[in-house]
């Protein structure tokens, strides 16, 4: 049975460590949190990602938990209502479609106890190095003692370190898209029911929206800026109320909630792009290899399409030897559909990609290999 470490538990990395299991391999899933990561926005699972989720058996537990929006406001940056919609919202797109909308909490805690079974998960420590000779990889740990493994997958997120040891520096392969973006949660003060508030001015503006049955809120503030992200928390709180705060109506009171969040997050908007994505032993899925941005609305989407592509073609291959020809056929049955899910996020600068874009992207591939 071929050992694999997978770098990262988040979406990626736990559905593809689910379909390592069922396909006869062991998995061991390294996450630097110390328990599955709260926190964060709602994401969109669409088209051909659905049916991942409908071949794990999670399709009624995901649609229980999905946001229930009737719509949303645009505001200017005085708070007067310019715009408005019942058909669609910003987040999720057409709400008389198929598509599920839901916390990207709420997806993780499902597909974590989904993947208990079988999965050795290691929270709270990280690879600090990889060596990789004619009997696998040898991985080094910030806590835990040496290991060997057959395969090595990076599935650790847009800033990836398994991408950074086997591939090099993630200036290299990151392309920024001229825009930053912060999250965190707060106590809906501003009384929403079932629906999203979105206010703009100039090049920074912000969207609000009610979750956990219009108890809490997600505030998205987002701002253009070349620089990269201030990586000191601190630092990154100071800047988003600097660049937030031309703006009006209840700007002052989001600020005041910023300032006291527990889940606080902001980074740079970059999509990933690499000649190949994997070297040696070492391959890499989801944003490590793949990042489309949020602004794509496509991310979760190419998390769970890529690791049941994965987990499909190093079944197909079964052995060592031959993981050059899986990680050979997973990137090409992956590239048009990354290709097309990267491309919503720069269709469009400053909006939505066309609805036509989005139904082409999110179907641009089959589960099952031809």
């Amino acid at each position: 049975m071929q050992n694999v470490l997978v770098s990262g538990g988040g979406i990626a990395g736990t559905v593809l460590a689910h379909w390592l299991v069922r396909r006869g391999f062991a998995p061991t899933v390294v996450e630097a949190a110390p328990a599955p990561r709260t926190g964060g926005q709602a994401v969109d699972i669409r088209g051909t990602a659905l049916d991942v989720i409908e071949r794990m058996g999670l399709t009624g537990q995901v649609r229980a938990v999905r946001t229930r929006m009737r719509g949303m406001s645009v505001l200017d940056a005085d708070g007067t209502e310019v715009h408005r919609s019942t058909e669609a919202t910003f987040s999720s797109g057409r709400l008389d479609s198929g598509d599920v909308e839901l916390l990207r909490s709420d997806l993780l805690g499902i597909l974590h106890r989904h993947a208990l079974d079988g999965v050795e998960f290691v929270h709270g420590d990280s690879i600090t190095a990889l060596r990789e000779d004619e009997r696998g990889v040898h991985a080094s740990f910030t806590r835990g003692r040496p290991r060997t493994f057959d395969l090595v997958v990076g599935a650790d997120g847009l800033h990836s370190r398994v991408r950074r040891l086997a591939f090099g520096p993630e200036e290299e392969f990151l392309r920024p898209l001229g825009t930053h973006l912060a999250i965190f949660s707060a106590d809906n003060f501003l009384g929403l029911e079932d629906w999203q508030v979105w206010q703009r001015d100039g090049d920074a503006g912000y969207g609000v929206y009610p979750v956990r049955g219009n108890r809490e809120l997600r505030v998205c503030f987002g701002w253009a800026d070349d620089r990269p992200a201030e990586r000191d928390p601190g630092a990154a709180r100071r800047t988003v109320a600097e660049r937030m705060g031309a703006l009006r109506w209840e700007t002052p009171r989001l600020l005041e909630a910023l300032h006291r969040s527990t889940d606080f997050y902001a980074d740079v908007m970059a999509q990933v792009h690499l000649d190949t994505w994997s070297a040696g032993r070492t391959v890499l899925v989801g944003d490590a290899g793949y990042c489309a941005s949020p602004l794509s609305g496509q991310g979760t989407g190419l998390a769970l399409v890529g690791a049941h592509v994965l987990a499909d073609e190093l079944a197909r291959a079964r052995g060592t030897a031959d993981h050059r020809v899986a990680f050979a056929r997973y990137e090409h049955r992956m590239r048009p559909f990354v290709a097309l899910n990267q491309a919503l996020a720069t269709e469009n600068p400053g909006g939505p990609a066309a609805e036509e874009s989005v139904e082409r992207a999110k179907r641009a591939i089959a589960l099952d290999a031809g």
